[in-house]
């Protein structure tokens, strides 16, 4: 792993090793951790050795796995605590959540995948983790065709790809059908996803804008098909879809407002 130009080795390394121990199972072997973070064996156990005593990973005493330490917590919880678009979002997610009983999310886009910064649980749409940190995939989720909405076909073309990756069969891959599901988010303010990213999973979003009127994240519910309904196209939603997008809409436009919009 070589280090860029104007970077620091050493500091590249040991972030390498975080990174590794962030993604994967919980608790990962040294010669795991190796190999995703390109480094030598030898080299990796040195890092894990320093970042244990500075308490930012933790080694199993049973197994001798390693795995990441409460020292991460203070700097991740400071992280979010200053970030702008979860200061605004965080309440009125958590109202969202209980009102509607569903998952309740705000995202950014962070390179060419969505970006979860918070997430509240609604008690039918349960989850055994925090979804803060996670990514997904901007074309096979609603929070995700919100952020991309305002890009051109262009852009979204050479941000994800010649072709997406299909994630279920009912995963939307055409660039074409893209575009039109992106200008219908243009036109009526929300994006659906039934069941592209995982069966049985449907979600709705609205974009959330800054003081200039630029999308910046999404707010989006999101919980089991049977729960969302029949989800349509946007423009034509159901009954139970209208009470549901109106209230992603509000939501989202509660978030604007407190960023600075309109």
């Amino acid at each position: 792993m070589a280090a860029e130009q104007g970077t620091n080795q050493s500091v590249e390394r040991a972030v390498a090793v975080l990174r590794a121990l962030g993604s994967g199972s919980s608790e990962r072997r040294v010669s795991d951790i190796a190999v995703d973070a390109e480094l030598g064996p030898s080299t990796t156990s040195r890092l894990l050795t320093t970042l244990e005593q500075l308490e930012l990973v933790e080694r199993n005493p049973v197994s001798g796995l390693y795995r990441l330490g409460l020292g991460t917590l203070p700097l991740a919880t400071m992280a979010l605590n200053i970030q702008p678009v979860h200061r605004a979002s965080r309440m009125v997610l958590q109202g969202l959540a209980a009102r509607t009983e569903l998952g309740a999310n705000v995202a950014v886009l962070r390179g060419a995948e969505l970006f979860f910064l918070s997430n509240f649980e609604g008690v039918r749409a349960p989850k055994a983790y925090a979804q803060a940190g996670h990514t997904a995939p901007l074309h096979a989720t609603a929070a995700g065709k919100c952020l991309i909405s305002s890009m051109s076909g262009g852009e979204r073309r050479s941000l994800l790809g010649p072709e997406p990756t299909a994630h279920t069969e009912y995963t939307v891959i055409s660039h074409d059908a893209l575009d039109r599901e992106c200008e219908a988010v243009r036109r009526v303010g929300y994006a659906t996803e039934v069941q592209e990213r995982a069966l049985g999973r449907s979600s709705i979003a609205a974009p959330v804008l800054d003081s200039q009127g630029a999308v910046i994240a999404a707010i989006s519910l999101w919980g089991p098909a049977s729960l969302l309904g029949s989800l349509s196209a946007a423009g034509s939603p159901g009954d139970r879809e209208t009470e549901l997008v109106g209230q992603v809409i509000e939501a989202a436009d509660a978030v604007s407002q407190a960023l600075g919009a309109y």
